[in-house]
């Protein structure tokens, strides 16, 4: 423990935003960070917990607390305290491969679980996990780590999200080669085109793919595996074979004409065509002038929205089907569970500086579409309840709202059919490659899957901790034992 009275001594201190009116000026990243004295000082917060659950990842009534990933947090707070950030980093790296992307966009499950915030400001781990990785690479201490020797195994990766690049890295660190499979024209999944970039700046995933390349992962995009290349050559190649290919099978509007209508997107198509836009000479769907309802109150909902404000939206509305949660935790939500409370994101405090009120409105859905020669003009919602565990409208409370672009950021069913049949892997009922609990080998001889296509739609933490899990077995059934 670096400071025992620092917890007493300094108070929370984040990475400050740049004011809502003016981020919205571009698609920049959007947090200053503390200098190198400040970030000491928040590190010294920490207080090296006799059971620090902040490391923990335990279930409690149903929902994890603490990260995924056992990140040894107090250890290297203690070592970023002392300004040995070459030491903090190793610890860092002996559980996380991609610090750069869970430090921009992990909710900072441990954080929730840092005793600290059981009855003041927790430390700010997921800050100071952002600055010891940017400080190596700034320093120069992310170099390649090539393996001296390789065990001459092949393993195909299908999928470059957090997930896959996980399992790539792990397995090319013990020495197996890896080739990444990739449908779209750049490595990342979701990280690439599902998170917009003033969230995640795409250069930070270039950069990782070099250190990757550079250690000697070997990336193909513009390659749709069940389409371009079939599951028999991959299967005649090589000698392992990973699914992660997420959960991308969105949930559909379940309102009549939605999939005839004109202006109606599902969200990931309209974040991938934006970020697209911004990257390349491409035209998307924009949201200039137009008035913009976004049906989904979760980080893609919210993500949504800050793209339609920088695209110049007339107006935005956000749909929530579910009741609007506590400021405060209730007496049943404790510390150390993750809180159920309200929270407002990036998205929305612009919504608020912009149009003046919170675009959010809870307990409402989307009940009818009314288009003119087949667009979309206007929906028609309906308040919603939920009783003996159903979902019912309120009687007369149906509402008009102006709407020429209607966003689905309702969540996803499962993974997409094609590549699950093309290896003729087992799926369970909800829709995601089945396999034995905690385990990670489909019913398929030597073909194996992580992260979303796996557990379901989850988070950027839980894909690489699946990765990571899912390279030790893969690992275990190339070589008979594993060491990682």
């Amino acid at each position: 423990m670096g400071k025992p009275t620092g917890f007493l001594e300094y108070e929370r201190k984040e990475n400050k935003c740049i004011s809502p009116l003016d981020r919205i000026k571009n698609f920049d990243e959007f947090h200053d960070v503390l200098d190198d004295q400040e970030r000491i000082e928040q590190a010294a917060r920490c207080m090296n917990c006799g059971v620090p659950m902040c490391q923990s990842a335990i279930k409690l009534k149903g929902m994890v607390t603490g990260c995924p990933l056992n990140n040894l947090i107090p250890e290297w707070n203690d070592e970023i305290y002392h300004n040995h950030l070459e030491h903090a980093l190793s610890r860092l790296l002996k559980t996380s491969n991609f610090p750069e992307f869970t430090g921009r966009v992990c909710p900072a499950l441990c954080e929730k679980a840092c005793i600290n915030g059981k009855d003041g400001d927790s430390v700010t781990v997921h800050d100071n996990e952002l600055y010891l990785i940017e400080k190596a690479f700034e320093k120069g201490y992310m170099k390649p780590r090539i393996p001296a020797v390789r065990s001459g195994k092949k393993v195909a990766v299908v999928g470059s999200g957090p997930a896959g690049l996980a399992v790539a890295d792990q397995l090319n660190h013990r020495g197996h080669l890896v080739t990444v499979f990739e449908r779209e024209d750049a490595i990342g999944g979701l990280l690439m085109y599902g998170i917009p970039n003033m969230k995640l700046d795409k250069k930070v995933i270039a950069r990782r793919r070099k250190l990757m390349e550079d250690e000697g992962v070997v990336f193909k995009t513009n390659v749709n595996v069940g389409v371009d290349v079939t599951a028999k050559e991959l299967d005649a190649e090589f000698d392992a074979i990973v699914l992660c290919c997420g959960a991308k099978k969105a949930r559909k509007l379940a309102v009549e004409k939605s999939e005839e209508t004109k202006g109606i997107y599902y969200a990931v198509d309209f974040l991938t065509d934006n970020t697209k836009h911004i990257l390349q000479d491409y035209k998307n769907v924009s949201a200039v002038d137009k008035n913009v309802v976004i049906v989904g109150g979760g980080d893609t909902g919210n993500d949504c929205l800050g793209t339609c404000i920088r695209q110049g939206a007339k107006s935005v509305i956000q749909l929530e089907m579910m009741p609007k949660p506590p400021e405060e935790r209730l007496s049943s939500n404790p510390w150390p569970e993750w809180p159920k409370v309200l929270k407002t994101d990036y998205g929305q405090q612009e919504a608020i500086e912009v149009f003046g009120s919170d675009p959010r409105v809870y307990e409402t859905t989307v009940k009818e579409l009314v288009s003119k020669k087949g667009k979309l003009t206007e929906i028609k919602t309906v308040k919603v309840k939920f009783e003996a565990g159903k979902m019912v409208e309120v009687e007369g409370s149906q509402k008009t709202i102006k709407c020429d672009l209607l966003l689905i950021a309702a969540g996803f069913v499962g993974c997409e059919d094609y590549t699950a049949k093309a290896f003729e892997v087992g799926l369970t009922d909800r829709n995601v490659v089945a396999t034995e609990p905690e385990k990670y080998k489909t019913n398929q001889a030597k073909v194996f899957t992580a992260g979303d296509m796996h557990r379901g739609q989850s988070l950027v933490v839980w894909a690489i901790a699946e990765g990571r899990s899912c390279a030790r077995e893969v690992d275990e059934y190339l070589m008979g034992y594993s060491n990682m």
